[in-house]
């Protein structure tokens, strides 16, 4: 009697054993994969009761229990995590363990104006908190990783740091008796590099271009610092007027001397790289060739005769 006894304890406990064990590795009462978001602070009690609302748990109680029980000593992490569909409760802890936070991705493409800089970070809906626009030429144009729920001000300065970081790298590697002697008025002169040429191969001829005219004191009258002051950097959505040629300000170069007042765009490692390498040229002058790039010159005669072939081209195009 007695050892039918003990054997049927002993089945007993084997029974409860086997059901606390499925309890915690047996597939979880959601089938769908769910996102899930630990925030910065949340204690694995909080956490629980979390998993239990959005139905990823049955019980919260007995994710707690089994977990002291039968779970890793590791602490949860915040963030956004992925939880496959029908996930048991032993899977859930690990993912939160040890499991790898979802990154979502903002670009910023090269020659973007700090006011779209800005907007593209305001727009994201995943991102939190306010920012100011960030001064023109200090974000560096990048695809950057984040996390949902973080703050706007975080992602801008880890973009900010980059650039940062960039010009630190790239500064002491730059040729000898360049245009520029420190980094700000290159970021400037890279600004410009970047919005006059969209040719990857053309950058360091156009920096070798302005940076000759910059050494003779000439104005480098480059179109899109006179756009800059009206729309920050945007598209202008229309021709040049005669008005805004002649406007006298910090930033119009057919009107001032030298570099404009400073950046018109956050140019990106290569139109940088450009300007602290540039072309090794005697052009002075340029002048769209009607196939995206551009032709160069060194006189002013040579230069007429080409801008009175882009005319020609434009004409025949119907765009004159």
């Amino acid at each position: 009697m007695f050892r039918a006894l003990a054997a049927l304890v002993l089945i007993a406990l084997a029974l409860g054993a086997g059901w606390f064990a499925w309890g915690w590795y047996g597939a979880g009462p959601t089938q769908q994969d769910t996102s899930f978001i630990v925030r910065s602070g949340s204690t694995l009690t909080g956490v629980a009761q979390q998993l239990e609302d959005e139905g990823l748990i049955r019980s919260h109680e007995a994710f707690l229990l089994r977990a002291k029980i039968m779970g890793g000593d590791d602490p949860i992490k915040a963030g956004e995590f992925l939880m496959p569909g029908a996930a048991s409760p032993a899977t859930i802890l690990d993912t939160l363990q040890h499991g790898e936070v979802i990154r979502r991705f903002v670009t910023i493409p090269e020659g973007t104006p700090s006011i779209l800089v800005y907007e593209t970070l305001m727009a994201e809906d995943l991102l939190t908190g306010e920012i100011p626009v960030p001064k023109e030429g200090s974000v560096l144009p990048d695809t950057y990783d984040f996390e949902r729920g973080e703050d706007r001000a975080a992602v801008l300065a880890r973009m900010q740091a980059a650039m940062r970081n960039y010009l630190a790298e790239a500064w002491p590697r730059r040729a000898k008796d360049i245009a520029v002697d420190n980094i700000e008025d290159a970021v400037t002169l890279a600004s410009i590099v970047e919005k006059e040429t969209g040719v990857p191969e053309e950058r360091r001829m156009v920096a070798g271009l302005y940076s000759n005219r910059v050494k003779d004191g000439m104005l480098l009258q480059a179109d899109p610092t006179i756009i800059y002051p009206i729309t920050k950097g945007k598209p202008l959505g229309r021709r040049i007027r005669q008005s805004e040629i002649a406007a006298v300000n910090g930033y119009n170069t057919y009107t001032r001397v030298g570099l404009p007042t400073g950046p018109i765009t956050n140019p990106g490692r290569e139109a940088i790289a450009a300007v602290l390498n540039p072309a090794e040229t005697d052009a002075l002058f340029m002048v769209a060739d009607g196939s995206g790039g551009h032709v160069f010159s060194s006189t002013l005669e040579e230069h007429n005769a080409n801008v009175a072939k882009w005319y020609r081209l434009r004409r025949e195009r119907g765009e004159m």
